[in-house]
């Protein structure tokens, strides 16, 4: 195992308990609290790293989607962290703003999605995807509502998900991938 595998498989458990530990502080001390916002920030980027070990566990046309989706839902998650920061500092909510500061709301729909097409890559790890695809769609429910134990209860379900998928191995070959042509022989 290269050191990338070893920090890709390692996101897989820090990622989601980073974002674990977002949402409880938003629980705690609600969701315009600085610290969460700050940690949210860092955990919505650890998702990146997760994101690089999920490609690797398909291929064509989802494996496509999933890099697109899941980039674009990256930018948008920690673009709620930041909103979160700005909003603690008193300045506008872009949530509640118009114009260009709408743009985070549809990239920020796109981290769940992102979820639910790992969950679909999953399929073949029923307890994963189940874990996954449910706080998939749990996720918009939780923050958009505002429902603070539901979003710590989501992630409490990707802990679990992601942790089944590190401890057990997940390969490649948990979605079905289209044959490639063989590679052509090395010359000296």
């Amino acid at each position: 195992m290269t050191p990338t595998d070893r920090v890709l498989n390692a996101s897989l458990y820090f990622a989601p308990v980073l974002y674990l530990l977002a949402d409880v502080l938003y629980a705690l001390n609600g969701w315009s609290d600085p610290t969460a916002g700050a940690v949210h920030v860092v955990a919505a980027t650890a998702y990146g790293f997760l994101l690089v070990r999920a490609l690797a566990w398909t291929g064509g046309r989802t494996e496509a989607a999933l890099l697109v989706v899941g980039m674009l839902g990256l930018a948008g998650n920690v673009g709620y962290g930041f909103n979160t920061i700005h909003v603690s500092l008193g300045d506008t909510d872009l949530v509640d703003a118009t114009g260009a500061a709408t743009i985070i709301k549809p990239l920020g729909l796109l981290f769940p999605l992102t979820l639910l097409i790992i969950a679909w890559v999953l399929r073949r790890r029923p307890v994963a995807a189940a874990l996954i695809g449910v706080a998939g769609l749990a996720w918009p429910v939780a923050h958009i509502a505002d429902i603070a134990w539901l979003a710590v209860l989501v992630n409490v379900l990707l802990v679990a998900g992601f942790a089944l998928c590190a401890t057990r191995g997940v390969s490649r070959a948990v979605a079905p991938v289209p044959a490639t042509a063989s590679p052509s022989p090395r010359t000296p």
